[in-house]
C-alpha cells in the first residue's frame, strides 16, 4: 500500500492512522508513504515508523502568475517520481487523503491501472480529491453530505489512544498529570498545533472571570505563543504543546478550539463538547466541519471576530458551570463520532487489494 497524505498534519495524521489500522489487521502489509520536503512529512512520517519516499512538490497556485505557468511541468515531474515509487515497491493500491501530493499519486496510479482509494476529511473537497473521485469507485468522506461522487461517509481514521479513550477512567490521572484539581470543571483551550492568537487573547483576558466561577483551565498556547496569567486558584495551567492529546481530552469537561477536521473528529469520538472558533479563512471550510456536531447539540459555534473575554463570561461560563448541560452535550457529541473509521477504511483497502489479486480475503489465512 502506498499512502499519499503529505504536506500538512491534517493530511498526514489520518494517513498514518490508516496505515496503523491496516497493520493491525494485516501485519505483513508493506506500507510506504509519499511526501515532499516542503511540508511536515520528513518529521511526522518517520516518527510513525513508515518508509518515506520524497517526490517533487507541485502545488497549485491560487493566483495567475509565473508559478501557475510552471505548474504543468512540476506536476509532470511529480507524477513521474510517484510512478517510479509505485513501480519500485510493487504497489497494489494507492490511498490518498487530498492535497497536491495526492494529485501526483492519483495520476500515477491511474496510468498504471492500480486501484485508488480516496479519503476526504474536510466538508469542502479539494481539487485533487474531486478529480480522483472521477477515477475510482472507492471514495470515502468524514461526514455525510460532502459533494464527492459516489462517496461513503465513514469518519476520519484516528489513533487508538483517541478512538478507544475512556475519559472518565483516565480523568483523575490526567488532571494530576497537568497539575489540576480532581474536582471542578476544566476548560481545555487549544488553537491547533501552532496555536491561535485570537483564542489565546480571549481566554487569558477572561482568566479572572473563569477563576471567579471556579473554572480550571488547561491552555495549550502553541509553541510560538506566550501568554501571561497570574498565579491563582483554581489553577490556570499554560503549556506550549501536548504530545499525547488523549491526556488533555481526559482531563477536560469542555473545549474551546478551532474546528479543523481532525479536531472535530477527535472531540466527537471521545464525547468532549466544545465551543468551536472556525479559522476565518479557506472559504469558511472550518465552519462546515463543526456544523454537524453543533447541529446535534454537542457544541457551540462562535466566529473569530466575536470571540472575546465578554463572550466567554456571558456565554461560555454559564455552560461550564452547569454539569447537567455539559453531560447532555457530551452525549450528543459522542453520538456524532465515528471511532471505528480507521478499521472500516482499512478493511475496505484490504478487500480492494484482495479483489485485485483475485483472492477471497475472508477465506485466506
Amino acid at each position: 500500500m502506498v499512502v499519499a497524505g503529505g504536506h500538512s498534519a491534517g493530511h498526514i495524521e489520518p494517513a498514518m492512522n490508516l496505515a496503523d489500522a491496516v497493520r493491525r489487521l494485516e501485519p505483513a502489509a508493506e506500507i510506504t508513504a509519499l511526501g515532499t520536503v516542503r511540508g511536515l512529512d520528513t518529521t511526522l512520517v518517520p516518527a510513525r515508523g513508515y518508509p518515506l519516499e520524497l517526490v517533487p512538490p507541485a502545488p497549485l497556485p491560487r493566483a495567475l502568475n509565473g508559478a501557475l505557468l510552471r505548474t504543468p511541468g512540476r506536476l509532470r515531474d511529480a507524477v513521474l517520481a510517484a510512478g517510479a515509487v509505485l513501480d519500485r515497491v510493487r504497489a497494489d493500491v494507492v490511498v490518498g487523503f487530498g492535497g497536491y501530493l495526492a494529485m501526483a499519486a492519483y495520476l500515477a496510479a491511474h496510468g498504471r491501472g492500480l486501484p485508488i482509494v480516496v479519503h476526504e476529511a474536510n466538508a469542502r473537497p479539494g481539487v485533487a480529491n474531486r478529480l480522483a473521485a472521477r477515477l475510482t469507485a472507492h471514495v470515502f468522506t468524514a461526514a455525510p453530505g460532502v459533494r464527492l461522487a459516489h462517496a461513503t461517509a465513514v469518519g476520519i481514521p484516528l489513533r487508538p489512544s483517541i478512538s478507544g479513550l475512556n475519559r472518565p477512567a483516565l480523568r483523575d490521572a490526567a488532571r494530576q498529570r497537568f497539575g489540576l484539581r480532581l474536582g471542578g470543571p476544566v476548560l481545555l483551550v487549544t488553537g491547533g498545533s501552532q496555536g491561535a492568537g485570537t483564542i489565546n487573547a480571549a481566554v487569558s483576558g477572561a482568566a479572572p472571570a473563569l477563576r471567579g466561577a471556579g473554572v480550571q483551565v488547561l491552555h495549550i498556547t502553541g509553541p510560538r505563543h506566550t501568554i501571561e496569567v497570574p498565579d491563582g486558584d483554581p489553577p490556570y495551567v499554560v503549556v506550549p504543546y501536548v504530545d499525547e492529546m488523549h491526556h488533555a481530552y481526559a482531563a477536560a469537561d469542555f473545549a474551546l478550539c478551532r474546528s479543523g477536521a481532525m479536531t472535530c473528529a477527535e472531540l466527537a469520538a471521545v464525547g468532549l463538547p466544545a465551543a468551536y472558533v472556525p479559522l476565518p479563512l479557506r472559504g469558511g471550510e472550518q465552519r462546515l466541519n463543526a456544523e454537524p456536531v453543533v447541529a446535534a447539540g454537542g457544541g457551540l459555534l462562535v466566529s473569530d471576530a466575536d470571540l472575546d473575554p465578554a463572550w466567554i463570561e456571558t456565554t461560555l461560563i454559564p455552560v461550564l458551570t452547569d454539569p447537567g448541560r455539559i453531560a447532555a452535550m457530551s452525549a450528543r457529541a459522542s453520538a456524532t463520532g465515528t471511532p471505528d473509521a480507521g478499521e472500516v477504511l482499512a478493511r475496505h483497502v484490504l478487500t480492494t487489494v484482495a479483489e485485485r489479486r483475485g483472492v477471497n480475503r475472508e477465506a485466506a489465512p
